[in-house]
C-alpha cells in the first residue's frame, strides 16, 4: 500500500508512534524513525522493522527546536530526496490542575505537542509542494475535542493541532497534499499504564466500548490516511476512541 514511499515518523520510539513506524515499514514505507529520548528504543524499533524484512533509519530530533527542525527536515530531503509521508506523533504530557499548574508546565506541552507540529509541516511542506503530493497525519487526541480535568496544557496543545491541520489542509489541497489529524481516545500504552486499577476502571466506563484500544488500530487509521484511498479526504479529525466523544 506504500511501497516506495518515504515517511517520517515523529515520536517513533514507543507506543502509538512505535506502531505507526511498524505498521508503515509493513507495508512497505521506508520509515525514518525518529526520536528525542531514548536511542536505544528507537534501534529497537529499526531492528524489528529490519527482521521482518522492512527499511528504516532512525533519526534524533527535538521537534520543539524550530532550527534544528529544519535543518533535520533538510537533511532527510538531502538524503533520499523526497517526503511522501509526515507523521506527528511526539508528544508529552505534564499533568496538573489548572490553579497549581507552573508556565514552564504549560509551555513545555505546547512547545513539543503543537509548536513541534508546527515545525514540521511548515519545513515538511515546502518539499511536499515541489512534490505536488503529500500526506500529513497529526495525532491530536479527544481531550483536545472534549477536553479533561487536569490537563489544561494537553488540552490546549491537541485543540491546537485540530486548528493547525485544518488551516495547513486549506493551504495545501490545490497543490495534492492532504493533512487530516487522528484523536486517539484511551490506548493501551506506557502512559495509560501507570494508571492506578480504580482509575483505568472509570476511564473505561466513558468508554461505549468498554475497553481500551491498542496502538495498532490507531496505526492502521494512519496507514488509511496516508494511502491513495484516502486521496479525496483531507481536513478531517478522524477519532479512534471506541465511541467516547461522538
Amino acid at each position: 500500500m506504500l511501497a516506495g514511499k518515504i515517511a517520517v515518523v515523529t515520536g517513533a520510539s514507543r507506543g502509538i508512534g512505535r506502531a505507526i513506524a511498524l505498521r508503515f515499514a509493513k507495508e512497505g514505507a521506508h520509515v525514518i524513525v525518529n526520536y528525542n529520548g531514548s536511542k536505544d528504543r528507537a534501534e529497537s524499533v529499526k531492528e524489528e522493522i529490519e527482521k521482518a524484512g522492512g527499511s528504516a533509519k532512525i533519526s534524533k530530533c527535538d521537534v520543539s527546536d524550530f532550527e534544528k527542525c529544519e535543518s533535520w527536515i533538510q537533511s532527510i530531503i538531502e538524503e533520499y530526496g523526497k517526503i511522501d509521508i509526515l507523521v506527528n506523533n511526539a508528544g508529552i504530557t505534564k499533568d496538573g490542575l489548572l490553579m497549581k499548574m507552573s508556565e514552564s508546565d504549560f509551555d513545555q506541552v505546547i512547545a513539543t505537542n503543537l509548536k513541534g507540529t508546527f515545525h514540521t509541516i511548515r519545513f515538511v511542506s515546502r518539499q511536499m509542494l515541489k512534490q505536488r503530493s503529500g500526506r500529513i497525519i497529526n495525532l491530536s487526541s479527544v481531550v483536545g475535542v472534549a477536553g479533561n480535568a487536569g490537563q489544561a496544557n494537553y488540552a490546549a496543545s491537541k485543540a491546537g493541532v485540530i486548528g493547525l491541520t485544518k488551516s495547513a489542509a486549506k493551504e495545501l489541497a490545490s497543490r495534492g497534499i492532504t493533512v487530516n489529524a487522528i484523536a486517539p481516545g484511551f490506548i493501551d500504552t506506557e502512559m495509560t499504564a501507570v494508571l492506578p486499577d480504580k482509575g483505568k476502571e472509570a476511564t473505561k466506563n466513558q468508554i461505549p466500548m468498554g475497553q481500551y484500544g491498542t496502538p495498532e488500530q490507531v496505526a492502521s487509521a494512519t496507514v488509511f490516511l496516508a494511502s491513495e484511498e484516502a486521496g479525496y479526504i483531507t481536513g478531517q479529525v478522524l477519532h479512534v476512541d471506541g465511541g467516547m466523544v461522538m
